[in-house]
C-alpha cells in the first residue's frame, strides 16, 4: 500500500471518529432524559418482595380448527393445507395408514423394511445413485418411514423447484425399483444390527417387556430376525408397497410458501391416475394377557434395570385427561414428581427415574415405571415406586400438586400446535384416529374441572400394584439380596416367587443355553 493511499485513509479514521464523538455528545442530553424516564417508570411499578409473588396474566392462545385447514382432492383424497411466506420453501407429509400392524406373522419389520427401500431403492427409469444425486442437486430433502400404525412420506424443497420436487417424489412413491442392490445392503446392515441387540440392557428390557404385554405374535411385540430378515425379498416389498401406497389410504398435508389453489391444482396433477385401493384396516388388538409377577432376564452389569406396570388405558376413554395429571404427580413431572424426589432426591438410588401413561386407540396401552440403579438397591428403589403407587390410591393428593399438574398441561398445550407442520401432524392424526372434533377446544376446560377425588378414583381403577408386572434386567445374585441395610429385597414383591426369563440369541431370539434358569424360584 502506498504512503498516498494510507494517509487518504487514516485522515477518514480520523475524521469519522471525531464526527462520532460530536454525534455522541449532541446525544447525551436525550440519551440522559431516556434514561431518568425509564427509571421513573421502574419505580412506578409494584416489584414484589419473593419470586412467589410475582403474578402473570393467563396465556391467551385460541387452538385452531381443523376444518379451517381442510380441502379435499377431486378423488375423495384429504388434504390439509397451511400457506406460510416465512421461507420459500414447501414442506409435504403424505401419511398412509398402516405400517407394523400390517407385517405378516411370519415377517415382522417388513413395513418398515419396505419404507426404507420406497426411500433408498429408486424409482422405476432412475437407478438409486442417480436418484439420490438428483435430489441432492436440487437440495430437496425426502424421506419414508414407518411406525406401528402409520407410513410417512416427507418432501423438503425450495418453492423454486417445487415441480421438479414433487415429480421425483411421486414417482419414487407410486413406481419404486426396490433396487436389488440396495435390497442386499440394507438386509446386510439389519442383519449386523441384531447381532447388538444384547450389548444394551435397555435394548433387552424394552424387548422382553412388549413380549410380557403384547406376546411374541402381535405386531407390537414382535422382533425381526436373521432368518425373516433373509426371507424378504422384491416381491414382498411389492406386495406391503401395494397395501399401503395409494391414494384411498393416503392423508397429504403441505405448509410452506404457496398458492392454496395452485398447490391443489399440482397435487391433482400428481395423484391423477394412482390407483386408488382399500384402506388399510386398523391394527388388530393383542391376544396376550399380562401376568402380574416378577421377571428376570440375566445380564451381567453393576446396574439392574426395571420396568413395572400393567395395560391401562384407551386414548379415548373419559379417564385418560385425569390419568394424565395422577401421572405427572406420580413420575411424569421431572423433578416435582413424587418418584423423582424420593428416588434420586431424597434416597440417592437412581439418577432418572420416572412413569409413563402410553394410551393406544384401538386397544388399551399401558402404565410403567422405570429406573436403572445399583444392584443392591434395585430392591429397595422398586419398594418404594410401590409404596408411592400405593399412597396414589390409598391417599387424595395435595391441592398444590394438582395445581402444579393442571398448569403443566395447560401451559405446554400450546406446543402441538406451535408451528404449522406440527399443526398439521396434529390434524392428520385426529381424522384417520376418529379423535372428537372439539377435543382440542375443550381439552384445557377438562382439565381444570378434574379434583383431587377423580384422582384417587382414577389410581385405584386403572393402577393397582398387585396387577403389576415386575421385569429386572441384571446380575440376579447381587440384586436378590437387596441393600446393606436390609430395608429391602427381592423377596418382597409377589412372595418371592420369580420367572427367570432367557437370554436370547440376537439373531433368532431362541433362548440362549448358558442363561437357562428355572421358570420360577427365588
Amino acid at each position: 500500500m502506498n504512503t498516498r493511499l494510507l494517509s487518504i485513509l487514516l485522515a477518514i479514521g480520523i475524521i469519522g471518529l471525531l464526527a462520532l464523538a460530536s454525534r455522541q455528545e449532541a446525544d447525551k442530553p436525550a440519551a440522559q432524559a431516556e434514561r431518568t424516564a425509564r427509571a421513573e417508570a421502574v419505580a412506578a411499578l409494584e416489584i414484589p418482595t419473593r419470586p412467589e409473588e410475582i403474578a402473570f396474566e393467563p396465556l391467551a392462545f385460541e387452538p385452531p380448527a381443523a376444518a379451517s385447514f381442510r380441502r379435499q382432492l377431486a378423488d375423495g383424497t384429504v388434504v390439509y393445507l397451511a400457506p406460510s411466506r416465512e421461507f420459500p420453501l414447501v414442506n409435504l407429509v403424505m401419511t398412509f395408514k398402516g405400517g407394523s400392524s400390517l407385517d405378516p406373522v411370519d415377517l415382522p419389520g417388513l413395513a418398515s423394511m419396505t419404507a426404507g427401500l420406497v426411500r433408498e431403492g429408486g424409482a422405476e427409469g432412475m437407478p438409486p445413485a442417480e436418484f439420490d444425486e438428483t435430489l441432492d442437486f436440487l437440495a430437496t430433502e425426502v424421506s419414508v418411514n414407518a411406525n406401528d400404525t402409520f407410513t410417512t412420506a416427507t418432501m423438503n424443497c425450495l418453492k423454486s423447484n417445487l415441480d421438479e420436487s414433487l415429480k421425483l417424489f411421486m414417482a419414487m412413491l407410486r413406481t419404486p425399483a426396490f433396487d436389488a442392490g440396495r435390497l442386499e445392503t440394507t438386509k446386510a446392515r439389519l442383519t449386523e444390527s441384531l447381532k447388538q441387540r444384547n450389548d444394551d440392557a435397555s435394548s433387552i428390557l424394552g424387548r422382553e417387556w412388549k413380549r410380557l404385554l403384547y406376546g411374541p405374535e402381535h405386531f407390537e411385540g414382535s422382533q425381526p430376525t436373521a432368518a425373516t430378515v433373509a426371507a424378504i425379498d422384491r416381491d414382498r416389498l411389492l406386495d406391503m408397497h401395494q397395501s399401503i401406497f395409494h391414494p384411498g389410504n393416503m392423508i397429504i398435508a403441505v405448509s410452506g410458501d404457496f398458492d392454496e389453489q395452485d398447490m391443489l391444482t399440482r397435487l391433482e396433477g400428481a395423484v391423477a391416475g394412482w390407483e386408488r385401493r382399500e384402506r388399510a384396516p386398523d391394527p388388530v388388538p393383542p391376544e396376550t394377557v399380562l401376568e402380574p409377577g416378577l421377571y428376570h432376564v440375566p445380564k451381567d452389569i453393576p446396574q439392574g434395570k426395571v420396568v413395572m406396570g400393567l395395560r391401562s388405558i384407551k386414548r379415548d376413554d373419559p379417564d385418560l385427561i385425569p390419568f394424565l395429571l395422577l401421572d405427572e404427580i406420580l413420575g411424569a413431572g421431572g423433578f416435582t414428581s413424587r418418584l423423582m424426589q424420593q428416588v434420586r432426591s431424597n434416597e440417592g438410588l437412581a439418577y432418572s427415574v420416572r412413569s409413563t401413561v402410553t394410551p393406544k386407540v384401538y386397544y388399551p396401552g399401558d402404565f410403567r415405571a422405570g429406573f436403572e440403579s445399583k444392584n443392591a438397591t434395585v430392591a429397595l428403589a422398586t419398594k418404594i415406586v410401590l409404596d408411592e403407587i400405593g399412597k396414589v390410591r390409598d391417599e387424595l393428593v395435595t391441592e398444590d400438586e394438582l395445581e402444579t399438574a393442571k398448569q403443566s398441561l395447560i401451559e405446554t398445550f400450546p406446543r402441538q400446535f406451535e408451528s404449522k407442520p406440527q399443526m398439521l401432524r396434529v390434524f392428520v392424526n385426529d381424522e384417520w384416529t376418529g379423535r372428537a372434533a372439539d377435543y382440542w377446544q375443550t381439552f384445557r376446560d377438562k382439565v381444570k374441572a378434574v379434583t383431587r377425588e377423580d384422582l384417587q378414583r382414577v389410581a385405584r381403577k386403572h393402577v393397582d400394584p398387585a396387577k403389576m408386572a415386575i421385569l429386572v434386567v441384571g446380575d440376579w445374585d447381587a440384586i436378590a439380596p437387596g441393600d446393606l441395610e436390609k430395608r429391602a429385597s427381592m423377596e418382597e414383591f409377589f412372595d418371592g416367587k420369580v420367572t427367570h426369563l432367557p437370554l436370547r440369541d440376537p439373531l433368532t431370539l431362541e433362548p440362549l443355553p448358558e442363561t437357562a434358569a428355572p421358570a420360577t424360584g427365588p
